[in-house]
């Protein structure tokens, strides 16, 4: 088996309907699918059932968090390569899962472009990524888990996603992979998934958890790099008060600024 594609979801009913529709709409036979449900206390049972015959395995029972269900889902895979598609996300209804499938070449990890849909009204915006990354990439952004194939073999060597984050985990590996393990990768231009800004991550009260998760684990990991993440954090901070002050917010709005939008981070 090729590929593995994984499904978690908790009490989010409408998200799973929408995720579970896109994958099996697709040659099931091409892959196969699994979903983790950590004991939903709404309707998300009743609307895996509905789909069940396209799911090779699936279960709902408690879990610890994300990247404990996550984990329970790479322990009952059996393909080569693993691709997370969460509650809420879908693979686009114009894909040819085969033509994706034979982008699988060998590297460890091979990731896609995705479609960002950012708001309630529908804003898209299609995010490029870089054909090279490395640590000053990761301080900045991250790879999208939903467009993004690991090597199960190679997520068990590291030691799967580690449980005691919260938002980070997914962001820690790809980091790891890339800046430690060294691992072989592969951009490939185009995107087939699309990632709804709703999850927990984007939540604004989560903000904190992912700073503070990504802090903690540079300052434990990458003691070499930590200056430059220092000066990028600093950065960050100065250009976000910068944006919020009252004066700049006033020449922005009578059109003095217009480059303001695109100052990069």
């Amino acid at each position: 088996m090729k590929l593995s594609i994984i499904t978690i979801n908790y009490n989010n009913a409408i998200g799973l309907d929408r995720t579970l529709k896109s994958i099996t709409s697709l040659d099931t036979n091409l892959f196969e699918y699994i979903v983790i449900d950590g004991g939903s206390t709404d309707n998300s049972v009743d609307i895996i059932k509905q789909y069940a015959k396209d799911i090779d395995y699936w279960i709902s029972e408690p879990d610890k968090g994300i990247y404990n269900a996550m984990n329970k889902g790479i322990k009952h895979a059996n393909g080569e390569y693993l691709l997370f598609i969460n509650s809420g996300d879908i693979i686009n209804n114009d894909t040819n899962i085969r033509t994706v499938i034979e982008h699988l070449s060998g590297e460890d990890i091979i990731y896609f472009d995705i479609l960002l849909i950012l708001d309630k009204q529908g804003t898209q915006f299609i995010k490029i990524c870089p054909d090279f990354i490395d640590f000053r990439y990761f301080i900045k952004d991250a790879l999208p888990h939903q467009s993004t194939f690991i090597k199960r073999e190679k997520i068990i060597e590291y030691g799967y996603y580690d449980e005691s984050m919260k938002i980070f985990g997914d962001w820690a590996f790809f980091m790891d992979a890339i800046c430690k393990m060294q691992l072989s990768y592969k951009h490939v231009n185009g995107y087939f998934t699309t990632f709804y800004e709703d999850g927990i991550s984007s939540q604004p009260e989560n903000k904190i958890i992912l700073f503070n998760e990504l802090d903690q684990h540079v300052r434990e990991h990458y003691q070499t790099f930590n200056r430059l993440y220092e000066e990028w954090a600093t950065q960050k901070e100065e250009l976000h008060k910068l944006r919020c002050s009252r004066s700049l917010k006033l020449l922005k709005k009578l059109g003095f600024i217009k480059w303001f939008n695109v100052y990069p981070d």
